[in-house]
């Protein structure tokens, strides 16, 4: 069995240091599982192919520059890179890779802001080398960048879903990370993963799936404000699953 590093690191930076450790316990882990993960001898033609629009200071497959990349689309994708986003991008980056470093990546995300990349070359290689928890989570922070001005864009939200679905997200799990940050009248169903008809024991089981991921009881030891931004994806569960209740008149 493959464990997946970018989970495990994530719930020991969340047990250690709160929401932000999780971030960057993700981040490294998912940079483990990227570099472990299987590799398929390339096409010399399609390596010759590769990230033509590129100008190749850097290696495409590198872990790091695959999410520059993909970050540097979705800050372009509405037309106009925010401070807000520049921000929330650098505070990730030094607090995973350390101050030196994240100078460095930081000039680099410059220059992919400035150039155009082959996005579906890039998440095939992410998709290869990392497994399906790691690229899950990958999709949810690039929602948390999206929003980072208060609301997501029609154009953010169609790049995403371009990007979850090169990236070999299913569609009920892409539904259920957007779910949590754009309303809509299926919102509930959606974070659930079940459909609208869903019957009442369907729902209680599709409930206690999620609660599973996301119970508060894997968060003791944090402080109340740490607690309380943690258990952000449980009390979505958690606020969905009694607003079905409620719609539907189940007690």
């Amino acid at each position: 069995m493959k464990f997946q590093f970018a989970v495990i690191a994530a719930i020991f930076g969340l047990i250690s240091s709160g929401p932000t450790g999780a971030v960057i316990g993700f981040l490294v882990g998912m940079y483990i599982d990227y570099v472990n993960g299987p590799k398929d001898e390339p096409n010399p033609s399609d390596q010759k192919n590769r990230f033509q629009n590129h100008s190749n200071r850097y290696p495409p497959v590198d872990f790091k520059n695959s999410l520059l990349i993909l970050i540097a689309a979705i800050m372009n994708a509405d037309g106009s890179v925010l401070k807000s986003e520049l921000e929330l991008v650098k505070g990730m980056l030094v607090r995973t890779y350390g101050e030196d470093e994240a100078r460095q990546l930081l000039l680099r995300l410059r220059d992919y802001l400035k150039e155009s990349h082959n996005l579906a070359e890039v998440c095939r290689n992410l998709r290869m080398r990392m497994s399906y928890s790691p690229r899950l989570e990958l999709v949810h922070v690039l929602f948390r960048i999206s929003r980072a001005d208060g609301e997501i864009s029609h154009a953010e939200i169609q790049l995403i879903q371009q990007i979850a679905t090169q990236l070999g997200i299913s569609t009920p799990d892409y539904l259920s990370i957007r779910a949590m940050f754009v309303s809509s009248p299926d919102s509930d169903y959606q974070i659930l993963e079940i459909p609208t008809s869903a019957t009442e024991e369907e729902t209680k089981k599709a409930y206690r799936k999620m609660v599973m991921r996301f119970h508060p009881d894997r968060l003791q030891g944090l402080d109340d404000s740490e607690k309380k931004a943690a258990e952000g994806k449980f009390l979505k569960v958690q606020q969905a699953y009694e607003n079905i209740k409620k719609s539907k008149g189940w007690s």
